[in-house]
């Protein structure tokens, strides 16, 4: 095993700041939607990241169809696609059993995808393998003998190296997707590996349905993975993913952003202004007058307005400069407040 091999990319000032985002907004979401944490809603952002996923492999069935099969309801769509669907959600709904770097884990992993829809489920292809656009082979796999061979190095690389996760997950991404290590299911199980990865940073970000914003951008996934490959640098994709993630922890804070959700308003996160804003802060201190703007729904203008009148009350400071400094809320436990 080469024990200084390492996936193709540099570190960017694009994807610092996009990890800086990323922690902020991880921040927000947690402040203002302990409710996303309730079974019923985990289970619908799985059930979205599920159907989104699915649907990037040509899965037809819609977030209500795949809805209805969970619930064991019937439903009119292909046999295969419905098993793809039960396959989806038992392998998503194992992730805690299942360890990053494990070469055992990540075949009993298949095997869960794709049982009954490949005879081969949780084992190494034996074939070669190409990526095709048409008529066209957009990427051909390395020969299937190298394959256990560099996944073992690429797991070796997930579990020694000194990377953020959130890094770590996307180059792990790229490299499996450029190894397809397995006959049919790469895709997904790609999808599903960085799922896993960034839970063990973050146990909530398995239910963050960042495979909507993939499904939304899809020609542009395909096209950060056919460069990456051109230019043996996947950074770009790395970038994608990154930004993918912050959009995906946007819709998650502003519910009807993204996707539309039954009881939910869209645009707005339930609550009065200035609470939210003091709850926001005392979370993560440094966040922008644009990007609380954003969590909550309101205008920039009407966020500064707000600022203005809770700093005149005495309920928020402001430590250091516009840029690189950060809020102090002097009033944190809003609910102690008299009616």
């Amino acid at each position: 095993m080469n024990k200084t091999y390492q996936p193709p990319f540099q570190l960017t000032h694009r994807m610092t700041e996009a990890m800086t985002g990323i922690a902020e907004l991880l921040g927000a979401w947690k402040a203002v939607s302990a409710e996303a944490l309730r079974p019923e809603l985990r289970r619908g952002n799985r059930i979205r990241s599920i159907q989104a996923s699915l649907a990037v492999e040509q899965n037809k069935l819609t977030l209500e169809q795949v809805t209805a099969v969970l619930e064991g309801r019937h439903v009119l769509g292909s046999p295969r696609e419905i098993q793809e669907v039960r396959n989806a959600f038992a392998a998503y709904e194992s992730m805690g059993q299942w360890q990053p770097d494990s070469v055992e884990d990540l075949l009993a992993a298949h095997g869960v995808m794709m049982a009954t829809l490949v005879d081969d489920a949780g084992q190494w292809r034996r074939a070669g393998v190409g990526v095709m656009a048409g008529d066209k082979v957009i990427h051909m796999a390395p020969p299937a003998s190298q394959v256990p061979r560099l996944m073992q190095q690429l797991l070796h690389w997930l579990a020694s190296t000194e990377a953020h996760p959130l890094i770590a997950s996307a180059a792990f991404h790229y490299e499996f997707e450029f190894i397809h290590p397995f006959s049919d299911g790469n895709g997904r199980m790609g999808r599903l590996w960085q799922s896993l990865i960034l839970s063990r940073w973050q146990p909530v970000l398995a239910y963050l349905p960042v495979e909507t914003v993939i499904k939304r951008r899809q020609q542009a996934y395909y096209d950060e993975l056919a460069a990456a490959d051109e230019r043996a640098d996947c950074s770009g994709f790395i970038e994608f993913i990154l930004t993918a993630i912050k959009e995906s922890l946007h819709e998650a804070i502003r519910p009807g952003q993204g996707h539309e959700t039954p009881g939910k308003t869209p645009g707005k996160t339930p609550g009065k202004t200035p609470d939210l804003i003091l709850t926001l802060l005392a979370e993560t201190p440094a966040l922008s007058i644009p990007e609380l703007a954003e969590c909550i729904g309101k205008s920039a203008s009407a966020v500064e307005r707000t600022i203005r009148k809770l700093r005149k009350a005495g309920r928020l400071e402001r430590i250091g400069p516009a840029k690189g400094g950060q809020w102090k809320v002097l009033e944190p436990d809003v609910s102690r407040e008299n009616p």
